[in-house]
């Protein structure tokens, strides 16, 4: 598959997320996009590695994610995990903007969850 239209730019305010669920070539895949302190984009893995739920759901602080539940913090950049619980990294995916959209690819992983 190719990058989707995830969102609308507007859709997303800066250091805020929004949960978008895609298509990829093995069926739906659930994506937090998200925004850091200096605008920039990224998506991730809306689910949580340790606690299997939604990072949409959790606050962005520059560039990092933290899961709402058990205050997990993931590098947005990355995937990697930055705070424990969480000891296994969240898949990261291609971002690109072009005017008011917010295209992912889901299916071309920037970094996958190996550890």
């Amino acid at each position: 598959m190719t990058a989707q239209v995830a969102c609308r730019v507007s859709d997303v305010p800066v250091e805020g997320t929004l949960k978008v669920t895609l298509d990829g070539s093995d069926g739906p895949v659930e994506v937090a996009v998200a925004r850091d302190s200096d605008g920039g984009w990224h998506a991730v893995s809306d689910i949580c590695s340790h606690g299997a739920v939604s990072l949409s759901e959790g606050e962005v602080e520059g560039c990092l994610i933290e899961c709402w539940l058990h205050g997990s913090q993931f590098d947005l950049r990355t995937g990697e995990p930055k705070q424990l619980p969480a000891t296994r990294p969240v898949p990261v995916y291609t971002v690109t903007v072009d005017g008011e959209h917010v295209l992912v690819d889901v299916d071309a992983n920037v970094t996958t969850a190996t550890h």
